[in-house]
């Protein structure tokens, strides 16, 4: 069963690296075109949402960040939990060295911004954007430019995304929220608790847990907590084992069910409105700023030095054992790749630089989309090097 769910999340992540790449492209594309208007306007068009005592109005953008992210990172929270007590993660020895690469893969980035802009006209509040990993991205990269290397590295890369969204999820409950509002923080906590009451009835119905789902995302986009949170916290509510109306278990059911749908809707209409800026407001004095260098620079040399450097170490004092069959040039590749930020590192720009206005928004777009492709496109050269070093020794 593990091993079926972690090869079904590879195939579907691995498959919509390339519709985020699309969206990304389109939005870049619209923004720079006579179209340009049309795209910011559809972008930051407010949307009002008014279910009995819950009524707000919020842009797509928001929305899109704010509501259709949660469930990006409620599956998430299952994958992690599914790969905790049945997968990857259930077993030490297997997970030692993809949880230290993963450690080191956010503090190599942080530490690269943090050191770019500790000077004048620095924003060293910006530090967690490099840090995360899009695993779309750089599962669809490994499959496209690696496509005959050991599957254990495939699985490396897995795992180590996946810790490294866990470690995204906790910086955003730690760092970024608004003042708190007790009631509702009370209406989330105790629709949660009914939640974990529920998943003691074998036979309680899906309809229940959607309900209860939304109503902590409910609560919690007003508790002043990032919903990113509310999504993680549904998550390990869910019931692993098998269910009388359910054999394969809900966890696995509501995985299976929502992942295509976060892969190839949520996450690429994140990547379009999200994505776009104009080329022609940036100047060279834009580009090389602080937060532009501190950012590329984190995705590229951050991230790999990072993944690869931790791993080394892990694997030096035995405390974990590299993946079966990889040689160390191809880790380093794996490595680069780590440096796709795209998505994840949007929703965390969003919310570190809350009030940025146009030209840092676009500033910080363009930081992300060129750390994360010279990323890619380093790690694809040296994963083609290990390739045809691969295949000359037979």
């Amino acid at each position: 069963m593990a091993k079926r769910s972690t090869l079904a999340f590879l195939k579907t992540e691995s498959g919509a690296g390339a519709l985020l790449g699309l969206a990304a492209l389109a939005a870049v594309a619209l923004a720079n075109s006579p179209l340009a208007a049309a795209y910011f306007g559809f972008v930051d068009a407010p949307l009002p949402i008014r279910v009995g005592a819950f009524d707000q109005t919020r842009s797509i953008l928001s929305w899109t960040r704010d509501g259709l992210m949660a469930v990006f990172f409620l599956i998430v929270g299952m994958e992690i939990k599914f790969e905790v007590l049945r997968g990857e993660f259930s077993s030490a020895r297997r997970v030692a060295l993809p949880i230290f690469a993963a450690l080191g893969g956010m503090i190599g980035p942080a530490a690269v911004y943090l050191a770019i802009n500790a000077g004048p006209g620095g924003a060293p509040g910006g530090w967690p954007v490099p840090t995360p990993t899009d695993v779309a991205f750089s599962l669809a990269a490994l499959a496209m430019f690696g496509p005959r290397l050991p599957e254990s590295l495939r699985l490396f890369l897995m795992t180590l995304a996946v810790a490294d969204d866990l470690g995204a999820i906790l910086l955003i409950g730690a760092l970024f929220h608004t003042p708190l509002h007790p009631v509702s923080l009370s209406g989330a906590a105790l629709t949660l608790a009914g939640l974990a009451a529920l998943s003691r009835w074998k036979a309680a119905p899906r309809l229940l847990y959607a309900a209860g789902f939304v109503l902590v995302w409910a609560f919690t986009l007003q508790s002043g907590i990032n919903t990113s949170v509310a999504g993680l916290a549904c998550a390990l509510t869910v019931p692993i084992g098998a269910r009388r109306a359910d054999p394969d278990g809900m966890l696995k059911t509501f995985t299976d069910g929502l992942h295509p749908y976060v892969a190839y809707l949520v996450l690429p209409l994140f990547a379009f409105v999200s994505a776009g800026f104009s080329l022609t407001a940036l100047s060279v004095h834009d580009l090389l700023s602080p937060m532009v260098l501190g950012i590329a620079g984190g995705l590229l040399a951050g991230k790999a030095a990072g993944v690869f450097g931790f791993s080394l170490m892990a694997v030096l004092v035995k405390a974990g054992r590299r993946p079966l069959g990889a040689t160390w040039l191809e880790m380093f590749g794996v490595a680069l790749l780590c440096g796709a930020g795209f998505t994840m590192s949007f929703f965390i720009g969003a919310l570190a630089f809350p009030a940025a206005d146009a030209l840092d928004q676009g500033r910080l777009r363009a930081a992300v989309i060129a750390g994360s492709l010279i990323s890619i496109l380093a790690g694809a050269l040296v994963l083609r090097l290990a390739q045809a070093r691969r295949d000359a020794a037979g």
